[in-house]
């Protein structure tokens, strides 16, 4: 069985000129422990894809199911990291982890000893008590991964988390992503905009026309080896892939860029 199913899932919003599409007809089954990277245009549906997997969002057709159940909100099986770590500025960097422990009731000792295994876990041993003000932007994602890791989840939903970040910070923070997940393999549906990123971090990568009506128009399984690490870009294989998502993400645009004007 499948961990995640998205079952024909479509997905509509309300405008001021109407109801619109975004997402037309969505269909994926993933594994329990892949890796799944999303990619696509701006305003293709990404995002809202990854809403209607945690419950955030009800599908306007179509269904998602969780290990054989329908998702219909949020559960404590599933994890979100957005693009904004969204720390809380007067909490300490081991109670900003803590958090969704406190929440679900876990004792004081408890959740502080998990949140401080799971800073050492991201590389921030030695700063548990730092706001998150003290910390860099690279830093904040790194509490916002912990956080999310320390609920245990089965599913890590990650929406552009590294998106904000300068291109050296985004490759290092790629780089822990992917040794924190070597570490207990969680279901992970990982959206971004970067070809190099999807193909680096993922097991297949998931990719979504332009919208409205947005839909997979394929579904590329990255066989290169794991461990991964920064040199196997350099590769032929890791080029291949790139050039085929490319050709996938840019070539219908680069036709109409370089299509001769006609009178």
């Amino acid at each position: 069985m499948s961990h995640i199913t998205f079952d024909s899932v479509k997905i509509s919003y309300k405008t001021s000129d109407g109801e619109v599409e975004a997402v037309g007809d969505f269909s994926a089954e993933i594994q329990k422990g892949e890796f799944i990277a999303i990619v696509g245009p701006s305003g293709c549906g990404k995002s809202s894809v990854l809403s209607a997997a945690d419950g955030l969002l009800k599908p306007a057709a179509g269904n998602v199911y969780v290990s054989g159940e329908p998702v219909t909100g949020p559960g404590h099986g599933r994890a979100m990291v957005f693009q904004d770590a969204s720390l809380m500025p007067w909490r300490s960097v081991e109670s900003n982890v803590a958090f969704g422990l406190e929440l679900r009731g876990v004792g004081k000792a408890e959740r502080l000893r998990t949140a401080r295994e799971l800073v050492k876990l991201v590389g921030l041993e030695g700063r548990e008590r730092s706001r998150p003000s003290q910390l860099s932007g690279g830093m904040r994602q790194r509490v916002g991964i912990a956080r999310a890791l320390a609920v245990d989840p089965e599913i890590l939903l990650m929406d552009e988390p590294f998106g904000a970040l300068d291109a050296q910070t985004r490759e290092s923070m790629g780089m822990e992503l992917l040794r924190i997940w070597e570490n207990d393999r969680k279901t992970v549906l990982f959206v971004t905009h970067g070809i190099d990123e999807a193909i680096l971090l993922a097991d297949r990568v998931l990719v979504m026309s332009a919208g409205p009506r947005s839909r997979i128009v394929e579904d590329i399984t990255i066989d290169l080896p794991r461990p991964r690490t920064r040199e196997v870009r350099v590769g032929r294989e890791f080029q291949v892939y790139r050039s085929r998502l490319s050709n996938l993400l840019f070539g219908e645009q680069d036709a109409r860029t370089t299509e001769p004007a006609t009178r």
